[in-house]
This record gives structure tokens, sequence and C-alpha cells, in this order.
């Protein structure tokens, strides 16, 4: 320790870049009663999940957005969880 600064080792790991499932699929438009594929992108207390944790393409997060706020107006999807 000199002048008040600790040695730190700094680590630059490498981040594997997530490709999105929906482009992988070759999935051009998301279904908005399609509840099972919705219910994997939205947390068990309802929120979406970002984009930076699922991977998703900014085109595809915009339809699933609008998809699940459609399913949830329509009542396929619940606007918060159930405690």
């Amino acid at each position: 320790m000199e002048d008040g600064f600790v040695n730190r080792k700094r680590s630059f790991g490498f981040k594997k870049k997530k490709s999105c499932p929906f482009l992988a699929a070759g999935i051009k438009h998301i279904d908005y009663k399609d509840t099972e594929t919705l219910e994997k992108f939205i947390t068990e207390r309802g929120k979406i999940l970002p984009r930076r944790i699922t991977g998703i393409s900014h085109h595809h997060q915009q339809l699933l957005k609008k998809a699940i706020k459609k399913a949830r107006h329509v009542a396929l999807l619940p606007f918060v969880a159930e405690e």
C-alpha cells in the first residue's frame, strides 16, 4: 500500500455474447396469445426482463413488450403476481 492506494487485481473477463432466441428460431412475429413464450420473459413479480439479461435484439424486445402488454389487457397474463 503506497500513498493510500491499494493494489488490486483487475479482472477483465470475457462475456459471451447472448444471441436472440427469436432470431435463432426464425420468428418474425411474437403472438400475444402464446403465453408460454411470454412467461419466459417476465419475472415472478410480473415485470418484463431487460435485454441485457435475456439477450433479445432491440427489435424483438419492442415486439415482446407490445405482446406482453396486449396479453395483460386481454387478461391472458397478470399485471402483478399473486402473493
